[in-house]
């Protein structure tokens, strides 16, 4: 029998790959079925995974194994550390899911620069940008226009899974990066932004309902436009309060709702039913929550009201049965994660033959035999994608 081949890395490089991934020792170790004391070993440098093992370790840490023959670990990322949540929620640290989800997005996002530059030159600037000492309501029309959505096409969506595609659309043609994340619990992250321009990034969570994700990436495209460090501070509770009100008047302004006849015949404050809220939801391609939030914003409601509501509708999002049945194929699923973006960057270069198809594969997180279907999906003559 061949005898192993002992692989020559530096140690720091095995305690930096764990760390990054957000994992201790332990878990890596029963991870990669290799004994705790072994792996702790090979990062005090007592002794070498081989070839193998490093392989393993790699695909674990969510590392190229060419990362592990850099004579030091490599500088620059930083992970983001406060995120949009469930209202009250508090998680401490960060799993290893979320961690990678971090570090992809900004791979990503460094990757589609360079790929947008050597097919279509220069990036031009963002074209808006705000404070928190602009008024809520006028930022979000300002945001509204900037995307190019207009009340008389709104109304025409008629669900909330073409409101997202829209809306991800929209997003999408100012040069606004929109990744999903499949593998992260609500409760951990709602979603995360990178303000930096050009090309900022929003991601969202797919595990959280539609409607949901849409408010998420209204919220996060604010946090964008005040430039507001890439993230969430749920530290700043006058921030997360601006960016809500923004996300809220930019999916629902104040003009066209108060013009609705469901608003203008109301008389009772909590009298709204459910029946009237999904209506108006179903309107604007929101969910009710947002709906509700405005008429409370707008004086048509009160606080008590709408805790009650959110509480009930969240807990009947709680218990829905969310086990997988089948969900769609790959090629699509990769198109919406990755988004149409991203994708078509990457097409692009692989027609100019820039990258090669295995950098395709491996761009978009898909087997090569995906392709021709991931080309349909984004260049045909739909170009929709799965929510």
């Amino acid at each position: 029998m061949a005898k192993s081949v002992e692989a020559i890395v530096a140690p720091e490089l095995l305690v930096w790959a764990r760390e990054r991934a957000g994992l201790e020792i332990r878990a890596a170790a029963k991870k990669g079925q290799i004994e705790p004391e072994r792996l702790e070993s090979w990062e005090r440098g007592e002794g070498r995974p081989t070839i193998a093992q490093l392989r393993r370790l790699g695909r674990i840490y969510k590392r190229p194994l060419a990362v592990f023959y850099l004579p030091r670990p490599p500088k620059g990322f930083d992970p983001l550390h406060d995120f949009r949540r469930l209202p009250g929620v508090r998680v401490r640290g960060q799993s290893p899911e979320l961690v990678y989800e971090i570090r992809r997005a900004q791979e990503r996002r460094d990757l589609a620069i360079e790929l947008y530059g050597t097919t279509e030159g220069d990036l031009p600037p963002f074209g808006i940008e705000g404070s928190t000492q602009d008024e809520p309501e006028e930022l979000a029309a300002a945001i509204r226009e900037f995307l190019g959505i207009n009340y008389d096409e709104q109304v025409t969506w008629g669900s909330v899974e073409r409101a997202f595609k829209r809306w991800r659309v929209a997003l999408e043609s100012r040069l606004v990066l929109v990744f999903q994340a499949p593998r992260i619990k609500p409760t951990e992250m709602r979603g995360f932004s990178i303000s930096a321009t050009p090309m900022p990034v929003v991601v969202l969570n797919s595990k959280d309902s539609i409607g949901a994700r849409i408010f998420t990436m209204l919220h996060e495209l604010c946090h964008v436009v005040i430039r507001n460090g890439g993230v969430c501070d749920l530290g700043n509770d006058r921030i997360e309060v601006f960016c809500n009100h923004v996300a809220g008047a930019a999916l629902v302004p104040a003009e066209h709702l108060l013009r609705e006849p469901l608003v203008g015949q109301a008389r009772k404050k909590d009298g709204w039913t459910d029946a009237d809220l999904r209506a108006l939801a179903t309107r604007y391609g929101v969910s009710r929550e947002v709906v509700l939030r405005r008429l409370l914003i707008l004086g048509r409601t009160t606080e008590a009201f709408y805790r009650s509501r959110r509480d009930k509708w969240q807990a009947e999002f709680d218990a829905l049965d969310k086990r997988s049945t089948g969900g769609p194929a790959q090629h699509i699923l990769a198109v919406s994660r990755a988004g149409p973006l991203f994708v078509r960057l990457v097409l692009a270069n692989y027609r100019q033959e820039n990258i090669t198809a295995s950098d395709v594969a491996d761009f978009l997180a898909v087997k090569l035999k995906h392709l021709p279907k991931i080309e349909s999906e984004v260049l045909g003559p739909t170009g929709g994608v799965a929510a």
